[in-house]
């Protein structure tokens, strides 16, 4: 059966030819010419985030990382945005890259650095309030599920979901219960609300999707039993599929929301997943404050909050780990005592917890937990020739995701730390002058996914922060 490793296995082999052309052209044209589509091939263009483009760019001393930069930040609008109407609304799809499917996470972690424009940009406004209704819409069609397709009424999931062990809907491309599916687009709608005050994308079909999303972390607090959600794999790969007839590994009901997988798409050992669980809390709290300014709506606002308050005091009583040292996060844990310590590159994770706005970058448990992270205690750190960074089970050892770079950069107060962040991530694109999934610690030229839009937002936001906070690092030249 097809899986969607041998499909990126495939994207990675045309990527590694991609690379040699690139690094090659590259070599003979010291001017680094763009690496993007001409303008009238662009899936979507903003003269807010060109003009945006223009300024950083400008500002960035090293060539490279101009070169990058001006690749990778407007990538997800050049390449995967489809904006049009659906059912007399806007309608915003947005795929991964290399997947012709929309992942709630990836869709809202891709636009995110646009927010801040999209006040004084018509077609950035139409484009985040398409998006707001197509996950709202996506939501209401099925909680559980973690990507969909672009036509609602489709009944052909990706190739690999099509024997699935589940409760498959129309318009589903892969259904696999991650809680972050539901907080990123509680994320997005948020910072798009708080950037722009448009009140427009919020109507009743949104109301109702929230409603749903907190229903279903009701439902997988599992107090009233196992819930609907159910899901197996044939797949010689264990973290594809769920033990116990598909509902995972046993847990004490202590208050925390069970996640069957990560937010990498790979199962769960234990199903309460802390990061994923903090994100939910944060999220709330953002959807509570939304509901009394928008809708006066006390009473959901109240429901939302006390659903945050709950996992707070499980979090702060199960998820830490104790020792003489200072306590620390778990990644994962089940209730009855055992732990887990690990951190996957994927956001949320343990690192990424302050970037979300989950833990202050000051709370000494996060700063315990992130130099844990980054170090030979967390399994899934590697450090080579290349680079040191975080990976993960999803592509396996040595391999290292470009993401947990930006993020380690995004959450440091040090400049030497973030300028070898930027260095490690010059050095690491391949020639190709994009992010990639994830790159061998020792060789960048193995790489996976060519083409991921999420990597290349996230190196985008980078830029952008550090020309807002910290604009003498963009003023060197990176050796």
């Amino acid at each position: 059966m097809q899986t969607r490793r041998d499909m990126l296995i495939r994207g990675t082999l045309a990527g590694g030819a991609l690379a040699l052309r690139s690094s090659r052209l590259w070599a003979a044209q010291m001017g680094r010419t763009p690496c993007r589509p001409p303008p009238e091939k662009r899936a979507l263009q903003s003269p807010a985030v060109e003009a945006s483009l223009r300024r950083v760019k400008a500002s960035i001393a090293d060539p490279e990382l101009a070169w990058l930069f001006e690749n990778c930040y407007p990538n997800t609008l050049d390449t995967t945005v489809t904006v049009g109407e659906l059912d007399g609304k806007p309608d915003t799809f947005v795929v991964t890259g290399d997947i012709a499917a929309m992942w709630l996470r990836d869709s809202s972690a891709q636009v995110w650095p646009y927010r801040a424009l999209a006040r004084a940009d018509h077609t950035l406004q139409k484009m985040f309030r398409g998006l707001i209704h197509r996950q709202a819409r996506s939501i209401l069609i099925d909680p559980y599920a973690n990507a969909f397709l672009p036509d609602p009424k489709s009944t052909q999931p990706l190739e690999w979901a099509v024997q699935d062990k589940t409760q498959m809907k129309p318009g589903v491309a892969e259904r696999k219960w991650e809680i972050d599916s539901l907080c990123h687009p509680i994320r997005l709608a948020y910072g798009y609300w708080e950037a722009t005050q448009d009140s427009a994308p919020f109507d009743d079909e949104w109301r109702s999707a929230m409603t749903l999303v907190v229903r279903t972390f009701r439902e997988q607090q599992r107090r009233e039993g196992p819930g609907p959600y159910r899901f197996q794999r044939e797949s010689q790969s264990p973290t594809e599929t769920l033990a116990a007839d598909g509902y995972g590994a046993p847990t004490r009901k202590i208050g925390l929301i069970h996640s069957m997988f990560r937010p990498s798409d790979d199962a769960c050992t234990y199903p309460f997943l802390v990061p994923a669980n903090a994100f939910a809390a944060h999220s709330l709290r953002q959807l509570a404050r939304m509901s009394r300014s928008l809708h006066a709506d006390d009473t959901f606002a109240s429901e939302c909050e006390q659903l945050a308050g709950e996992l707070e005091v499980a979090l702060n009583t199960h998820a830490r780990i104790r020792t003489e040292q200072g306590d620390f996060l778990a990644y994962e844990v089940d209730g009855y005592g055992n732990t887990l310590f690990m951190d996957d590159a994927n956001i949320p994770s343990l690192l990424g917890l302050a970037y979300l706005g989950c833990r202050e970058l000051s709370d000494p448990v996060y700063q315990r937990t992130r130099a844990r992270v980054l170090s030979p205690d967390n399994p899934w750190f590697f450090s080579g020739a290349a680079a040191a960074g975080v990976g993960g089970p999803h592509e396996g050892p040595r391999m290292i995701w470009p993401m947990s770079i930006m993020v380690r950069a995004l959450t440091s107060n040090e400049d030497a730390e973030i300028r070898q962040c930027l260095l490690w991530l010059k050095r690491t694109h391949a020639g190709t002058g994009f992010m990639h999934e994830a790159f061998d610690q020792d060789d960048p030229s193995h790489f996976t996914r060519p083409w991921f839009a999420w990597a290349n937002s996230l190196f985008g936001e980078l830029i952008l922060e550090l020309a807002a906070a910290r604009p003498a690092i963009l003023r060197q030249v990176l050796e």
